[in-house]
């Protein structure tokens, strides 16, 4: 894959992290973590901010993205939902991401936190940003410097352009339910989709949804993506339907499957942004187990 961006340009959605390295001093470049660690407590998973993390090491150059602060201000802590697009500029611009800037995300988990700013940047309409494969753990597998210093970039100005295409809601999943143009995929591990535990509330998946989870996407020991033509073996008949709506548990692990998805060359993807922390509150709708 050719990583390279040109300016004015949209950029591919991964980049290495030798690219990276070579291009970490482009002035037009801003670099972020966006970490959120989860832990588990119940029936829910609790999350904190990654940014202490961050202050012990990170990418020299690069800011942190809370991901809390990006999100609705008046959703769930959990849910991470887009906000307004007056708020959403807001808050990037304040981060330093401007229209004419290219991003590139980071997290020091499987990707997905990365990915899920990545999707909330495509969907507010700036397509100059990428994920770097494999995180933190393959920056520093990699031998690259480590700086322990505290940065941020200067305010820029966001011109935010909503793509509501990119996001469905609860009432739109219920209705795609069963329909034959559309896949629904979940992102979850496969015992949570068999309902085999409880991690929601509730056991089980969205009726009619696939299981390709957002682990198995990634090489066990790199943590990096798998190539494109294993990924699309694995996707399989996913590829095959008009319209993918991938999910999760809260938008995360389901914006890594997206973007694996749209790298294959998929023309429509979605994401379904309550995922089961919604869909299970709401004892209304249907779920399936086994599978």
């Amino acid at each position: 894959m050719n990583n390279a961006a040109v300016p004015g340009t949209q950029m591919e959605p991964l980049v290495s992290a030798a690219w990276l390295a070579g291009h970490l001093r482009d002035p037009d470049l801003r670099v972020f973590d966006a970490t959120v660690q989860v832990s588990r407590m119940l029936f829910l998973p609790m999350v904190r901010s990654g940014r202490r993390d961050w202050r012990r090491g990170h990418i020299p150059g690069s800011a942190f993205a809370d991901l809390f602060a990006l999100g609705d201000p008046h959703a769930s802590r959990h849910s991470f939902t887009l906000p307004s697009a007056e708020y959403f500029a807001a808050a990037v611009g304040k981060l330093g991401i401007g229209s004419e800037h290219r991003v590139i995300l980071y997290d020091r988990r499987e990707n997905m936190w990365a990915c899920r700013l990545w999707w909330m940047l495509r969907y507010f309409g700036h397509d100059r940003a990428a994920v770097l494969d494999g995180g933190w753990a393959a920056w520093r597998a990699a031998g690259q410097s480590i700086c322990r210093l505290e940065c941020a970039y200067r305010p820029a100005t966001f011109v935010a352009h909503p793509r509501p295409q990119l996001a469905v809601s609860k009432r739109e999943v219920l209705d795609l339910i069963g329909n034959p143009r559309v896949c629904l995929v979940n992102a979850l591990g496969r015992r949570q989709h068999r309902g085999e535990v409880n991690e929601y509330g509730r056991r089980g998946h969205i009726p009619g949804s696939r299981n390709v989870t957002a682990w198995e996407v990634l090489d066990r020991e790199t943590g990096c993506y798998r190539p494109l033509p294993e990924l699309r073996e694995k996707l399989g008949g996913v590829l095959e339907a008009e319209r993918v709506v991938t999910y999760c548990g809260a938008g995360a692990a389901a914006a890594s499957l997206a973007n694996v998805v749209v790298r294959l060359g998929h023309p429509s993807v979605a994401i379904y942004e309550g995922g089961l922390y919604e869909w299970c509150r709401d004892r209304s709708l249907p779920l399936e187990v086994g599978g």
